[in-house]
């Protein structure tokens, strides 16, 4: 099992309804964490599965915006995204609808050449992972993820 973002789902520019619900955009965005992680490395595996859906995900961070004073802040993602936790076993099961992952190795290299270097090394079945981020049709990221909770 590989996780391949050049197939990753995205929006077309008149699918992006920034003036509507969330719950109404066509693609549904979660990001599941491992639950049993400390919080530092989940929210760490968190933001770093974001920023790469974010770069892989056509459509998906809207426009930027000004402030009242004229400040501008970068585009958010439009159509929201939920932030899930589950055990270590159920992440792994999940892995294979991701668009992005993230091995927990990524989280204890400090040199970004030596993680590649272990991920080189590292069957698909003994990676671990400390989050997936999955984006797809609506009706399906749901039924996929309807009994996880939240990111505590």
């Amino acid at each position: 099992m590989s996780v391949d973002v050049t197939n990753a789902p995205g929006f077309s520019a008149g699918e992006i309804a920034t003036g509507e619900r969330t719950s109404a955009a066509r693609l549904k965005w979660v990001i599941v964490a491992d639950a049993s992680a400390p919080a530092g490395l989940a929210v760490n595996a968190v933001a770093c599965t974001a920023a790469s859906t974010g770069a892989a995900v056509a459509g998906l961070i809207g426009p930027p915006g000004e402030d009242a004073e004229g400040h501008r802040h970068p585009g958010l993602p439009w159509a929201g995204c939920t932030v899930l936790a589950v055990s270590p076993a159920d992440l792994a099961g999940i892995r294979a609808r991701a668009v992005v992952d993230m091995p927990a190795s990524a989280q204890t290299n400090r040199v970004y050449d030596d993680y590649l270097a272990e991920l080189a090394q590292t069957k698909p079945e003994d990676l671990a992972v400390s989050a997936v981020s999955i984006i797809g049709p609506r009706n399906k990221v749901a039924k996929l993820v309807k009994n996880l909770g939240l990111l505590r």
